[in-house]
């Protein structure tokens, strides 16, 4: 029954929430991040290769076409999709960062303590009371 306590109230602490929530909205921003690559970053860079970015590839063994047109049996490295895939990744991670940083800068800052008075401890000053009542 413990552990089963321990595990709500972990779950329930604002900071799972938060990481819950950062991964849906993540998910999300994900999905924009791949439309906007292979949308606008792929054709413009396609534009260089004359041809789709993401279907860049290096075939290292031919295929054979059946008579519905697919290519069969082909041995391809698919460096086109994988560039783009880390296009995606780079955008997201930086957006990431610049959201970690905004937040970051926006988090109140940690009012220092209030430096220890200068003299006596309150301990030397209740030593020299007592002695200065013993002395009556």
């Amino acid at each position: 029954m413990g552990m089963l306590k321990e595990f709500k109230d972990f779950a329930m602490k604002g900071n799972l929430i938060d990481i819950a929530v950062g991964f849906v909205m993540g998910a999300a921003f994900k999905s924009v991040v791949t439309s906007f690559t292979g949308g606008i970053v792929s054709p413009l860079i396609g534009l260089i290769f004359n041809s789709d970015f993401k279907d860049l590839k290096y075939v290292i063994k031919e295929g054979v076409t059946d008579n519905t047109g697919k290519i069969t049996g082909e041995v391809a490295v698919l460096w086109g999709d994988f560039l783009t895939n880390v296009i995606d990744f780079v955008i997201v991670a930086f957006v990431m960062f610049m959201i970690v940083k905004a937040v970051n800068a926006t988090k109140k800052k940690e009012t220092p303590k209030p430096e220890t008075p200068k003299g006596p401890s309150q301990e030397d000053l209740l030593a020299e009371i007592r002695d200065l009542l013993a002395k009556k």
